[in-house]
């Protein structure tokens, strides 16, 4: 795992990265505002034209996010090409994250309607997804679409709550006993 990957798991929730600079690298970026971007395989990056428009050879959708948590609507354009979760920020909107690798379920979504693919999601099952449920930060649009945020603790509890629930746990002493004893 790179560097960057790993800051960017242990970035505190809700947070951007940040990116450590030279002093000389600093005042570069503030003199010229270039646009950094970080390419994947299943991510390539398009910058958008003077304008504001993307290429042209990249379908671009558009995304409306009903942030339920902060009662506000996002809607904004998003190539088919890029993270849901990432074009948003490029544009200054705020929405709930926290791994940025689709291993967890804050910025889990409900699709009211169109369609996400997410061939990196982890964080949710193949059940949930067949239920309409997607992870913004490793979903690309394919068609204009409506999602709603969810919160976090019901989509894990949807998840794994099953495997949770099945009734108090019978203590084992013995066991008990012998782990306190390593201490």
């Amino acid at each position: 795992m790179d560097a960057q990957a790993l800051c960017n798991v242990c970035t505190p929730f809700h947070r951007k990265p940040t990116l450590l600079r030279s002093p000389i690298a600093a005042s570069n970026s503030l003199k010229f505002r270039r646009k950094m971007t970080v390419k994947s395989e299943l991510q390539t990056t398009t910058t958008p034209s003077v304008n504001g428009a993307y290429s042209p050879s990249v379908r671009t959708h558009k995304v409306t996010v009903n942030d339920r948590q902060r009662g506000v609507v996002h809607e904004f354009v998003v190539p088919e090409d890029q993270y849901i979760l990432h074009t948003a920020e490029d544009q200054d909107i705020s929405l709930p994250f926290a791994c940025r690798h689709g291993c967890c379920t804050s910025c889990a979504v409900r699709i009211k309607s169109g369609d996400i693919r997410q061939p990196e999601a982890l964080g949710i099952s193949a059940e949930l997804k067949a239920k309409g449920y997607a992870l913004l930060c490793v979903g690309f649009p394919t068609s204009d679409i409506e999602v709603e945020t969810q919160d976090e603790d019901e989509v894990y509890w949807l998840q794994f709550g099953r495997y949770f629930a099945r009734g108090p746990i019978e203590r084992d002493d013995y066991a008990l006993e012998l782990a306190m004893g390593d201490e």
